[in-house]
């Protein structure tokens, strides 16, 4: 099943993600190879695909996992969170409509 991964940056995270951010890839990485990544991005604080300095406030992984819990604890050990990078994580199931 799919879940999401909400995530909510605390304020000021730009060099805190920058930090840690080919560990966050190198995972995300491993789950697209495994054929279980549907999308995955941050979301820009300003209204630009590159916000510079002003950084981001959260992100979004949508992907597959075999439960809830599993996905819950994929996201618990992501290195954003060891690096304070996010504020909030919330993980819910996600019903993929469109595209088809």
């Amino acid at each position: 099943m799919l879940y999401a991964i909400i995530s909510e940056d605390v304020a000021d995270s730009l060099e805190k993600r920058l930090s840690v951010r080919p560990a966050h890839l190198k995972r995300l990485q491993e789950l697209q190879d495994a054929g279980r990544l549907i999308l995955a991005g941050p979301h820009p604080s300003i209204d630009s695909d590159n916000p510079g300095a002003a950084g981001f406030t959260g992100s979004l992984v949508v992907a597959e996992f075999d439960s809830l819990t599993d996905a819950q604890q994929w996201a618990d050990v992501d290195p954003y969170i060891d690096a304070g990078v996010y504020a909030k994580v919330t993980v819910k199931p996600f019903k993929k409509v469109f595209p088809q």
